[in-house]
């Protein structure tokens, strides 16, 4: 999972570009960048790290430029090289930079036809990579010296038909402006906002999420549909149109259960009023399976089940407890490259306060389970801290199905659902009960009544129907061998990448 942005304005953009980047880095801390662009000469800085760290005074003062976009990373691929940071930049044709939040399901069949067809050679294992390379040689074949929106629209018309999974992706036509797409089925998000700039000319922003915009003084306009294109010149002229044939919305619901801040709003979602109503309907859920519960306090796992751990408890009519201190210096657990790294944060990540589970029947409320790992240590903890029985909760389902969308979770041998039922799970992690939300509770808290624009979810880490229609077998028994954790360990070992941009 990764975080994107991109300003087109009437004064420099670094500092809006690295705000946004800070607001968005909780969907990614392995590495960030900024490419800028000033009367056609391109500026970048990316290198591995947190924003705070890799964008120095000296770094800042060098991104030049009224046009930018910007990219937070986690690998999902397990490589945390510097030269796989974004943006990734072609000189040809125009000199084109991108910046890309998602996965190509068939980024090898492309990379093959790039090489064999149109002649382009791809440097890095990434499928940003390809996707950079594909629009590149389709907006090539527009033949022009000088592009307009409509040469623009073409190229993603193009990438549209040659591109499979899932893409929220910037690219910055130098001298030309920022054209932002999402593929036909917006499985990862991305929103556009407006301000006004100097001499009343209209500025634009583009991001992953809505909060970006709030906190940076833009006021969100709508998301970009899925299939469209929505080009900015660097005149700050906005132009938009549909490139898919059949886009069909099918958002991860991922992304309202971990992934999204709170405090965003995505395809029209609230991402905070979605996790309420999964609270509620958790606890509906605990009040029929368990109605003479002696549950005497609920304590949320921070950050991401606060929200619904609240309504669950409002809805039980049961106490709620902040249990666990959090190390905010920490990365987020789930998305850290690697099972023994996740094992190790977890202690440095949590303290258990243990007057609050001191003799208490506990319900731990969590917003998913994934590997287990975190789970099984948390349990512990409470359990150490004196609690008498430890019940656990998860605001979604159980996780039993790779994900191949763009989220670290590839290998269902890694899953601790696969092939457990509920009973089996809560002995895994050590839990006297387990709770887990309805797949259908959890599309109707998240789609509730009102919202007319989502046709459908990808809910494929849960049911195992993946929306690009694309996914078989033997991708998924690729996808074991090459991205599970003892092979990213065994790539780490061996590999040391060649870092070809300047860092300095």
């Amino acid at each position: 999972m990764c975080g994107i942005v991109g300003v087109v304005a009437t004064s420099p953009v670094n500092q809006a570009l690295y705000d946004g980047l800070t607001v968005l880095q909780h969907r990614g801390q392995d590495a960030a960048g900024i490419m800028t662009s000033d009367n056609g000469q391109l500026f970048l800085r990316k290198d591995n790290g947190l924003v705070k760290d890799v964008f120095r005074t000296r770094h800042m003062l060098q991104l030049k430029g009224n046009m930018g976009i910007g990219h937070v990373r986690y690998p999902t691929a397990g490589c945390s090289s510097s030269a796989e940071s974004q943006p990734f930049y072609v000189n040809s044709p125009y000199g084109i930079s991108l910046a890309h939040n998602g996965n190509l399901t068939n980024a090898d069949t492309l990379k093959e036809d790039l090489f064999r067809e149109d002649l382009r050679h791809i440097n890095t294992s990434s499928d940003s990579e390809v996707l950079l390379n594909v629009f590149a040689h389709e907006l090539h074949r527009q033949n022009k010296l000088r592009i307009d929106e409509n040469d623009v629209f073409e190229a993603v018309r193009g990438v549209h038909r040659r591109c499979k999974g899932a893409y929220a992706a910037l690219a910055m036509v130098t001298g030309y402006g920022i054209v932002a797409f999402r593929d036909p089925n917006g499985i990862r998000p991305l929103v556009i906002g407006k301000r006004e700039g100097e001499m009343g000319v209209t500025e634009y922003m583009f991001a992953s999420e809505s909060v970006a915009l709030d906190v940076i003084g833009f006021e969100l306009m709508r998301d970009v549909e899925p299939g469209e294109a929505v080009y900015v010149s660097v005149d700050g002229k906005l132009h938009s149109q549909q490139c898919a044939d059949n886009p069909v919305h099918s958002p991860c619901i991922f992304e309202f259960v971990y992934f999204a801040r709170p405090d965003t709003i995505i395809d029209g979602i609230s991402v905070y009023k979605a996790r309420l109503r999964m609270g509620e309907t958790l606890a509906q859920k605990i009040k029929r399976d368990f109605p003479d519960h002696d549950i005497d306090v609920v304590i949320p796992i921070p950050d991401t089940s606060r929200t619904s751990a609240v309504q669950l408890s409002a809805e039980l009519g049961t106490l709620y407890r902040e249990g666990f201190i959090k190390n905010r210096y920490i990365g987020r657990t789930f998305i850290m490259p690697g099972q023994t790294q996740r094992k190790k944060s977890v202690r440095q990540k949590l303290n258990a306060i243990d007057l609050e589970f001191r003799g208490k029947n506990v319900l731990l409320v969590d917003d998913s389970i994934v590997r287990g790992t975190t789970s099984l240590q948390i349990i512990q903890m409470a359990r150490d801290a004196g609690a008498n029985k430890v019940y656990f909760a998860s605001a979604a389902p159980p996780v039993r199905y790779p994900n191949v969308y763009g989220i670290d979770m590839p290998t269902s041998s890694e899953l601790i659902g696969f092939g457990r039922n509920d009973q089996e799970i809560a002995a895994e992690i050590g839990a006297d009960r387990l709770f887990y939300q309805d797949l259908d509770d959890l599309i109707e808290s998240v789609l509730y009544r009102k919202n007319k624009t989502v046709q459908r979810f990808d809910t494929s880490v849960f049911n195992g129907e993946y929306v690009t229609g694309d996914v078989t077998p033997d991708y998924l028994n690729q996808l074991e061998a090459s991205r599970s954790d003892g092979a990213k360990a065994e790539r780490d070992q061996q590999q040391i990448p060649i870092d070809l941009h300047n860092n300095s």
